[in-house]
């Protein structure tokens, strides 16, 4: 299954980042306002974790975490950062290493119509596949940033543009704003110089540019301000201000890098 083969890659690209990071570096602070390396990559193992449970005991999933109830969401998800945190990082990087290649096997294995508990809709394992490598790359970003490190780009950010188109709709809903009802347009340029679309051609509101930097649009990595991105219309201009494809309430988003924005 190629996602799975994305997704295994995505893990890998930050695990490296972090592999041989000494123990100090890892309370270095990133993008992200009061986590450090730490609460980074223990938030991805706490999800992937999480994703585990739900692909393997819904029951237990709609018990030790949905009953935390979503007006909640962000102070739990934020504590079991902080728990993670605390640990010794060689302790949670093996910890993570075991949970996420038993993750990627179980998901593999998830019988086609069969649907999986989250935070959001419940999905199919392929969309949960896409999830976590939409979010494996989000925080792997800040990550990158904290080591002042670029990360190079590859095709794996069709998954990420992917959920970024699905969870359109979402952005509006999470705003409490009514989603437009004609579809927008999408033209993507990949890493490779490939273009990647989405939508109808005669659509009204359009939006284009680099893969990347739609990728970090969605995911609220940058600002839009930051981003070479065109945007016809007015509710793809709207959108692009609110767009959010993680689950939770609406994110903060990033502040400006370039001047006199």
């Amino acid at each position: 299954m190629m996602i799975a083969d994305d997704l295994r890659a995505e893990y890998a690209a930050l695990d490296d980042l972090v592999a041989d990071l000494p123990a100090d570096h890892w309370s270095r602070l990133t993008p992200a306002p009061g986590w450090t390396i730490a609460h980074q990559i223990g938030h991805v193992f706490w999800t992937d974790r999480v994703s585990l449970i739900a692909a393997t005991d819904p029951d237990r999933f709609e018990i030790d975490v949905l009953a935390v109830g979503m007006d909640h969401a962000a102070g739990f998800v934020n504590a079991a950062a902080e728990l993670e945190a605390s640990r010794p990082p060689a302790e949670v990087l093996a910890d993570w290493r075991e949970t996420r290649s038993s993750l990627v096997d179980v998901l593999v294995a998830v019988p086609d119509g069969v649907r999986l508990p989250w935070f959001g809709p419940p999905m199919s394992a392929p969309s949960m596949m896409t999830a976590r490598i939409m979010e494996t790359w989000a925080h792997g970003l800040d990550v990158a940033d904290a080591l002042g490190v670029s990360v190079q780009p590859t095709d794996r950010l069709r998954n990420v543009a992917h959920i970024g188109v699905r969870t359109r709709d979402f952005a509006y809903l999470v705003n409490g704003l009514t989603p437009p009802l004609e579809p927008f347009r999408f033209e993507l340029t990949g890493p490779g110089g490939d273009v990647w679309t989405w939508g109808p051609d005669e659509a009204s509101n359009t939006v284009r540019g680099p893969a990347l930097d739609f990728a970090a649009l969605v995911t609220q990595r940058r600002a839009l301000a930051d981003l070479d991105l065109a945007l016809v219309g007015d509710d793809a201009t709207q959108w692009a201000s609110i767009a959010q494809c993680f689950a939770g309430p609406p994110g903060p988003g990033r502040p400006p890098l370039k001047e006199g924005h």
